[in-house]
């Protein structure tokens, strides 16, 4: 019995940001509709109609307004504690369809689908895409394929065309050259505006006509043994893996930029404080610790003649990831590089040399409960996960009201899913 060939399905949310909104928001099917970034600043995710208005990806609010009161186009500010859990509820979703999933980012997922049968994949597929939008209200397209980057061809088709119903398998289809033909280059999954350039110059322009390059000595000088890589995605050979268990992060890092500029220490501290706090969180998930932290500031580098940059590195004597104790040591580094008399604009911390929290390496002056500290992180944790973020909170950081560095978020909707004060009324 010979080995089974590779099949993999890619499941992409479509608009997801703004499919998030239109579940808890009925009436926002059917009109346009975008999501700002950070502080509201730019359009980060769009409805097809807010695309058909000309809306790009990335255009600032305030050279758009004309255009969101003309057409009446609803704006909403992000909101990651509402986005996040529904990409949960997705993914678990799909492991009723199998165990095999390897979560690429918020609202992508390729699947392995190796186990089926070649005649009925289409029809798998169309009810993995009705079971997830009836269990989570979210409409999503799938691209079935013998590798991940022709899954990814084929999912960007199945969500751009109708005649597909969102599903496209180009296993056995007389469609794959003709959709390779449709891709552009600079839209294949691995190629970034680089590579999309060198292939352009040399009259490479589309997915189809990679595939069938005769000479990869030039490839291969140009984009290394990736690019080999990618051409044999492109004929069919599986030459990477369903990764199911992603390598560990190498480093964490947490910043914002604030929408007015603060001045004062304190006010740095506070936010140094919450991005600690949110930065260890993230450790604890991953089951790691930070070996080396890092504390930047700056001022806005559009303001010419009074700018300031620093950054300070800390060395932790035993890693961590208690929140008390990184506080501490961030503290002490942000104090040695503020400086006043600056409008700071950004501020940000950095855990670097991450190892799994069962490898640490104590000291003999430690003075530290270590074990008490894992069981009270812990506490700090599940009380959060179950009543809502921010329940459990270090004072360092500050009063939610009297966060002058809070980013703006003027039109953020409700934490439907995450906030018992926040959930939907009928």
């Amino acid at each position: 019995m010979g080995l089974v060939s590779p099949l993999f399905a890619l499941v992409d949310c479509n608009n997801f940001y703004v499919s998030c909104e239109r579940v808890f928001n009925p009436r926002l099917e059917g009109k346009p509709v975008i999501v700002l970034s950070n502080n509201d600043g730019c359009a980060v995710a769009r409805s097809n109609e807010a695309k058909a208005l000309g809306i790009k990806m990335g255009a600032p609010l305030f050279k758009i307004r004309d255009r969101v009161k003309t057409h009446g186009i609803q704006v909403y500010s992000s909101n990651y504690a509402l986005y996040g859990d529904m990409s949960q509820r997705v993914m678990k979703t799909i492991l009723n369809f199998t165990p095999d999933i390897e979560i690429y980012s918020i609202d992508e997922a390729f699947l392995d689908l190796s186990h089926l049968s070649r005649c009925d994949i289409t029809a798998y597929g169309r009810r993995i895409k009705a079971t997830i939008k009836k269990w989570t209200g979210i409409p999503v397209s799938i691209g079935i394929a013998k590798t991940k980057t022709l899954a990814k061809i084929a999912g960007g088709i199945a969500k751009k065309s109708q005649k597909t119903g969102g599903v496209l398998d180009l296993t056995i289809s007389p469609c794959l050259d003709r959709s390779l033909a449709l891709t552009d280059v600079k839209d294949i999954w691995g190629v970034g505006p680089a590579y999309s350039r060198f292939l352009k110059e040399n009259n490479i322009n589309n997915a189809l006509q990679l595939r069938n390059v005769n000479n990869n000595t030039f490839i291969k000088k140009k984009m290394g043994v990736p690019g080999l890589r990618l051409i044999q995605e492109l004929q069919g050979i599986s030459c990477y893996p369903l990764e199911i268990s992603p390598p560990p992060k190498k480093g964490i890092t947490v910043s914002r930029t604030f929408k007015h500029p603060v001045e004062t220490l304190s006010e740095v501290e506070k936010a140094i404080a919450t991005f600690i706090s949110m930065g260890a969180k993230k450790l604890r998930k991953e089951r790691s610790v930070a070996g080396v932290l890092m504390v930047f500031i700056m001022t806005s580098r559009f303001r010419k003649g009074h700018q300031y940059y620093n950054m300070g590195t800390i060395r932790l004597p035993v890693p961590t990831s208690d929140t008390s104790e990184l506080m501490k040591y961030a503290g002490k580094g942000l104090r040695k590089i503020f400086r006043k008399g600056y409008n700071y604009k950004k501020a940000g911390i950095i855990y670097k040399e991450l190892r799994p929290e069962n490898q640490i390496q104590t000291v003999f002056f430690d003075c530290k409960d270590r074990n008490r500290s894992v069981k009270l992180m812990q506490t700090l944790d599940e009380i959060n996960e179950k009543i809502g973020p921010g329940t459990l909170k270090y004072a360092s950081a500050g009063l939610i009201n009297d966060r002058q560095w809070q980013p703006v978020s003027n039109y953020r909707s409700r934490s439907y899913t995450t906030n018992w004060d926040q959930l939907l009324e009928i």
